[in-house]
């Protein structure tokens, strides 16, 4: 298994590389819009296909859902043990807006777990990768030697709560329950943040839990999903119970929490203010 995490890490930086390429070119941006109305752009569609290539490369038993691809029949994925999850420009957005806070995701889901899972940064050339079926996960900065990663303990005296907020994505529901944590802990760090970067920075320990009150898919969260589960940390729903991935044919995650510090009574704390 670490030989094919460190493949699909140069699976993502090849795409990453792609994109960050158009990203530097003037108007290579041209945006187009995809039936639910979200943003396409050029880059969406190189590093998906280049995406595409290598992972077939790699094995073509295993098959692909992405985001850019033709979604395969809900008869045919209903069987699927085994298959690759991608976001080939997690964070459109982001790209669109020029900020640098996008990535590329690619995760191995098996059974319906993340075990597998890589997100690259092309901006700040920042790799996460890793998942419970090599049991660890790293941070790899440029061409430095990658460093082990997990996520910390919670302050049990909440000095030092740290809170990601989605840069480009709101909810009143996500408002409510900022304003409550607040009226509670008027000392909490709030930062915004870009794209799965929010769930790689719970994992590496810089955050402590993320919210998510709103619509997203899958591919959104899978490769974060399990870099974070080999930090030690979670994604759950606001049932608590974590996130699977290809339970059905509509491939919306439900609202989720990240969750860095798994041994904290989160539950205790958050369920008076979840819808």
């Amino acid at each position: 298994m670490q030989a094919l995490l460190e493949s699909i890490r140069f699976v993502a930086a090849a795409a990453g590389q792609e994109v960050l390429t158009l990203y530097q070119a003037s108007g290579a941006d041209t945006i187009s819009l995809k039936d639910d109305s979200t943003p396409l752009t050029l880059a969406d569609i190189r590093a998906n296909r280049l995406i595409t290539e290598q992972l077939h490369g790699l094995d073509r038993s295993i098959p692909i859902l992405s985001e850019e691809t033709e979604r395969p029949a809900w008869d045919i994925r209903r069987n699927w043990q085994r298959f690759w999850l991608v976001d080939p420009l997690d964070g459109t957005k982001e790209f669109i807006n020029r900020n640098g806070e996008f990535t590329v995701n690619i995760a191995l889901i098996e059974a319906g777990e993340p075990v597998l899972g890589v997100v690259h940064a092309p901006v700040i050339d920042m790799t996460y990768y890793g998942g419970t079926a090599v049991r660890y996960a790293w941070k790899q900065s440029g061409a430095e030697v990658p460093k082990t990663i997990q996520v910390s303990d919670v302050d049990p005296d909440f000095a030092s709560l740290r809170i990601l907020t989605s840069r480009s994505h709101h909810s009143k529901r996500e408002g409510r329950l900022l304003a409550y944590l607040q009226s509670m802990y008027p000392d909490l760090k709030l930062e915004s943040r870009g794209s799965s970067l929010k769930i790689c920075q719970v994992a590496e320990g810089s955050a402590d839990l993320y919210a998510r009150l709103g619509p997203t898919s899958e591919w959104d969260t899978a490769a974060a999903h399990a870099v974070l589960r080999a930090a030690g940390g979670e994604v759950v729903a606001t049932d608590f119970k974590p996130l699977r991935y290809n339970q059905q044919d509509n491939l919306l995650n439900p609202n989720f929490l990240v969750l860095g510090d798994t041994d904290y009574d989160w539950k205790c704390l958050l369920s008076p203010a979840l819808p």
